[in-house]
């Protein structure tokens, strides 16, 4: 089989003009960069306001393992088995981060035959999202720390500067640095930090913003610092949130690309799940559910990350809710969380089939708590045996869950018809949809439940600094604001050794941070890094140039 770039780069692609009439957006309601991707204008997301709203189905999945689930890839495909039955969809995407494309995890554009194109543009510049995400929350640092240089007057403590510098590309070398080194005329020496561009607040501010005066508003609330007296100092006191708002009039926007099979593609915004909130921006999601019968979205990570903040933090916050809820996994990634190493991987092992199914059953069990109809999609591989898929199916069915099998990767959209119908029937089941905690609860409540219901802990300890911070947010207001999590990804617990369905273990909060323009309070479990690393040999070493000028090596 080719690979994804050989894939996309054959891709007949429509004018991005034709993808816009198909759904509905006119012509001078489209901003296009280049023939096949575009910003959808304020003008546009205004004028749907009032339209009706389609089905919105969230695409979640087990634990990721390195043998890969595909969730993304799932989202495209399951979007293109749509059109191959007649119903009209359109899957809502984050736009891939620079760390991952150039580090381990490759692009976030799918596979195969089931991918988001131009794959190329996509994958790095794109529209330039990330770069005037970057460029506002740096602008923010650069005038804080001006405010310092020039008199001081809101007599900042240069030692509890809350917000750090950002980069879209893993630096360890940046994560803890010295700053205004070089004499007087330099600043005053401090302290700094960088995280990556997707785990900043600027980028879960733009997600979450209804319009551009929203936007604004919440850039203004971020608490950038205290002052030497221990009182709160917010963005809009530094006078930096008009200035980046200037800077994100174009980010906001949502893009327009298609698929290999040129059905409709809305990609806007990129927060980790495992540091953030994991999911595309509202706009988007509302945008698509106006244009489509059915909106189909991802959430990165497993359901006990990206799935848990879309329920309790974005539709809380948007005011959508599920009518299904797609839970990805496959055969491959039971198997390991039953023991078996990657290498061993594609044989046949039902003992440890069996013993891994209690991940995907914990996935299960977590969706139901809010009332939605689940299917799990097994995402086909090649080494995986009939005997494999029904004991999965008998499984799934034996949980309350409907149950498909997709090769979307090899087969596009056509591999996905099966999937496709088993959602569009679940999206007229009965819903309840209800969110895990309700906001007023008391803030450490909130993080006992999501510990207890999502995670399977008995209990949540904190350390003493994470306590402190947390005492000092709930002063400020934070006690009626949802809870992000940031945790590991590869386990339910905080522990990323402990795979399957662990039990008899307690979450240690580490420390804690308020977003308080996006409007909720992070928690650290764990050694979650802001800005990750490269790896021995990452994905950068094989992507380049070959003698025609065409990009090889990009996954």
């Amino acid at each position: 089989m080719l690979s994804d770039i050989e894939i996309a780069s054959q891709a007949k692609m429509k004018k991005i003009s034709e993808i816009a009439e198909e759904i509905g957006i006119k012509n001078e309601e489209l901003e296009p960069y280049g023939y096949y991707k575009a910003k959808i204008s304020n003008d546009a997301v205004n004028r749907l306001k009032n339209e009706k709203d389609g089905k919105l189905i969230l695409v979640t999945a087990v634990n990721p393992t390195p043998a890969g689930e595909g969730k993304t890839t799932v989202s495209i495909g399951l979007s293109q088995g749509m059109a191959k039955i007649g119903k009209k969809s359109i899957v809502a995407l984050r736009e891939p981060s620079l760390g991952p494309v150039f580090g381990i995890k490759g692009g976030a554009a799918g596979g195969g035959y089931s991918q988001v194109v131009p794959m190329e543009d996509i994958n790095l510049h794109f529209t330039g999202d990330m770069h005037a995400i970057t460029s506002a929350n740096n602008l923010m640092c650069a005038i804080l720390d001006n405010h310092i240089q020039q008199g001081n007057e809101l007599g900042i403590d240069q030692r509890r500067v809350q917000i750090k510098r950002c980069l879209d590309m893993n630096d360890r070398a940046l994560r803890n640095i010295v700053c205004s080194l070089g004499g007087k005329l330099n600043g005053i020496p401090r302290e700094d930090h960088f995280i990556i561009t997707v785990a900043s607040e600027v980028m879960a501010i733009l997600c979450l913003s209804e319009d551009l005066f929203d936007l604004k508003e919440r850039l203004g609330k971020i608490l950038v610092a205290y002052t030497y007296d221990g009182k709160p100092v917010y963005c809009r006191d530094i006078k930096a949130n008009g200035a980046m708002t200037v800077l994100l009039k174009d980010a906001i926007k949502p893009n327009l690309v298609q698929t290999l099979e040129n059905t409709p593609v809305i990609m806007h915004g990129g927060p980790f799940a495992n540091i953030a909130h994991g999911c595309n921006s509202v706009r988007a999601t509302k945008t698509a559910l106006k244009l489509a019968d059915y909106c189909i979205t991802e959430a990165g990570f497993g359901s006990d990350l990206g799935a848990e903040k879309f329920l309790d933090i974005k539709c809380r916050f948007a005011g959508i809710k599920p009518s299904c809820i797609v839970l990805v996994a496959t055969v491959r990634s039971m198997k390991y969380n039953g023991g078996v190493p990657k290498t061993e991987l594609a044989k046949e092992n039902m003992e440890a089939l069996q013993k891994g199914s209690v991940n995907l059953g914990a996935h299960i069990d977590n969706l139901h708590k809010y009332g939605v109809p689940v299917v799990v999609a097994i995402n086909h591989f090649y080494a995986d045996t009939d005997r494999e898929i029904e004991f999965v199916k008998n499984f799934c069915e034996s949980r309350g869950a409907e149950f498909a099998v997709t090769k979307c990767f090899a087969e596009g959209g056509e591999g996905s018809k099966e999937l496709a119908q088993k959602v569009a029937d679940a999206c007229e089941k009965e819903n309840n949809f209800e969110f895990l905690y309700d906001i007023d609860a008391p803030l450490y409540e909130k993080v006992e439940t999501i510990a207890k219901e999502i995670y399977g802990a008995d209990g949540v300890d904190y350390t003493k600094e994470a306590k402190k911070s947390l005492d000092e947010f709930i002063s400020l207001g934070a006690d009626k604001m949802p809870v992000c999590m940031a945790k590991t990804q590869y386990s339910l617990s905080d522990n990323p050794q402990a795979l399957g369905r662990p039990s008899g273990f307690r979450i240690t909060v580490s420390s804690a941070s308020l977003s308080n323009g996006a409007g909720f309070v992070v928690l650290q479990t764990g050694s979650i890094m802001t800005m990750p690393g490269l790896s021995k040999s990452p994905a950068a070493y094989q992507i380049d140039i070959d003698e025609n000028g065409n990009t090889v090596g990009l996954f």
